[in-house]
């Protein structure tokens, strides 16, 4: 780590050098000038200088004053138990930590009153719709949304999709000020973007930079192709929106390269189309969808794509293929190579499964394939991902909301292992199941006694009881009945 600082002091001292070495030599080049040479006179040169100096670096006050009203700062209270009890199973030590990791909004310590953090978002409708990271909100008892004039609003979760990371909120106001949805398929790498959000708390702070890279696929999020920039992001930026020079959002900012826990000039956005998609889902469905071809891929290297005889490195090659999934249905074989999704060409590995998520479960699309040497078209039925919407984070008065649950389907292999035909896994639990006893991990078999299949069902049981009812539940190999008290 020394070495490292050492280096980059020198570095620092180098450049300093060159910028006094560029100065000396701009002023003798102003005085010295060849035999018989007019004057230049030295407004021109300043103007000259202005000119070019407002054209390499934008002013970005007008767009801060426009849109940042729109943008909120999120506060969030936890049930510290309930947050120690989640980080207890799913995060690791420290020192096994990778450095791709979410950011967020504060550190929870593990203790018996309320946990808070910070986060950002911004609004996407005048009558309080606005927009965020799950894993902003993931938890949270209470939601707070504080604008820039310093309302307060308490905010009801309508809907979060932790597969994109992707919360939507609402609060009871009108004529807000909205920001402007833009393209990020147009985006280009090198363009300036800009970002405001509430890192550390600090409200309505301004950073920019530039596009870094697009399509970025991340460790354990194949589902979002990110947008990478060098703009600076910090924990409680977590939310945000991130601006081009229009005016208009183009992603939100959710994730952070780092390996100190704060801004080293890599952070990635959730492309602004993604997060629509769900809020639509949501306000629609109130759940989120996402497609599932039922493959495992990837890259093609030159060394594959001669063994293979293809002309040149590109799509997605298959290394396994799920049993009963989109792909096995269609066809598909190990060694395969998936060259175009439904018309759209594949590069890299990496840009098939957020093609893939994005489409609605049960759509027939088009797959072109080299197979064995030539290429053929096959039809796949796209399947579905396991559902990853947080159930407990339906609008208020949802019937999970009584129970305090958020839950999600058992997969095949799952009732293989348990030996069980149905039910439903706890993720996350608070409110009155915690209260009962209920614990993440356990498997909610029944509700007074009728069977649960799916978390729908589970939603329609609960609203249909009284003040209590009886869940069954497996936890491990034990089934034992839990009375709870419903809130």
């Amino acid at each position: 780590m020394q070495a490292k600082t050492l280096r980059r002091s020198l570095v620092a001292v180098a450049v300093a050098g060159a910028f006094a070495v560029g100065a000396i030599t701009a002023e003798k080049a102003a005085t010295i000038k060849p035999a018989g040479a007019a004057a230049t006179p030295a407004s021109v040169i300043g103007a000259a200088v202005a000119g070019a100096t407002s054209t390499a670096l934008p002013d970005f006050a007008d767009l801060v004053a426009k849109h940042g009203p729109a943008v909120v700062q999120i506060s969030v209270t936890h049930d510290a138990r309930k947050v120690a009890q989640r980080d207890s199973r799913d995060m690791p030590g420290r020192d096994e930590l990778p450095p791709w990791f979410r950011q967020f909004p504060t550190p929870r310590p593990p203790s018996d009153g309320p946990s808070r953090g910070v986060g950002s978002g911004f609004i996407v409708s005048a009558d309080g719709m606005v927009l965020t990271n799950a894993h902003v909100v993931a938890d949270a008892d209470e939601v707070t949304v504080r604008l820039t004039d310093r309302r307060e609003f308490k905010a009801k979760v309508l809907g979060s999709d932790r597969t994109t990371d992707v919360a939507v909120l609402r609060i009871d106001a009108k004529d807000l000020p909205t920001v402007r949805i833009g393209n990020p398929e147009a985006t280009r790498v090198g363009e300036w973007v800009v970002a405001i959000g509430a890192p550390y708390g600090l409200d309505n702070t301004v950073t920019a930079g530039i596009v870094s890279a697009k399509s970025r696929a991340l460790p354990g999020d194949a589902a979002v192709p990110f947008i990478q920039t060098d703009a600076a992001v910090n924990p409680g930026n977590s939310g945000g929106p991130l601006f081009n020079l229009k005016g208009e959002v183009i992603g939100i900012n959710s994730q952070i390269f780092s390996r100190t826990g704060g801004f080293q000039g890599v952070a990635f956005a959730i492309p602004i189309d993604v997060a629509m998609n769900v809020r639509e889902q949501i306000q629609q469905h109130g759940k989120v969808r996402h497609g599932r071809l039922g493959v495992s891929i990837q890259e093609v290297d030159q060394a594959l794509a001669e063994n293979f005889g293809m002309k040149q490195p590109g799509g997605a090659l298959v290394g396994a293929v799920a049993k009963d999934g989109a792909a096995a249905k269609a066809g598909l074989e190990p060694g395969d190579v998936i060259l175009k999704f439904d018309g759209k060409a594949i590069a890299r590995s990496s840009e098939l499964p957020p093609l893939v998520a994005q489409v609605k479960p049960g759509t027939t699309v088009t797959l072109e394939v080299w197979h064995d040497g030539s290429l053929k078209e096959v039809k796949a039925k796209v399947g579905e991902i396991e559902e990853r919407t947080d159930v407990a984070s339906a609008a208020e008065g949802a019937a999970q909301g009584k129970l305090g649950v958020a839950v999600r389907p058992l997969s095949p292999e799952e009732k293989r292992s348990a030996n069980i035909a149905g039910g439903v896994v706890v993720e996350d639990v608070g409110g009155a199941a915690a209260k009962a006893g209920v614990q993440p991990g356990d498997v909610i078999l029944s509700v007074n006694r009728t069977p649960v299949k799916s978390p729908e069902q589970l939603k329609e049981l609960i609203g249909k009881s009284g003040k209590t009812v009886a869940l069954l539940v497996q936890r491990d190999d034990a089934r034992i009945f839990i009375p709870v008290t419903l809130g």
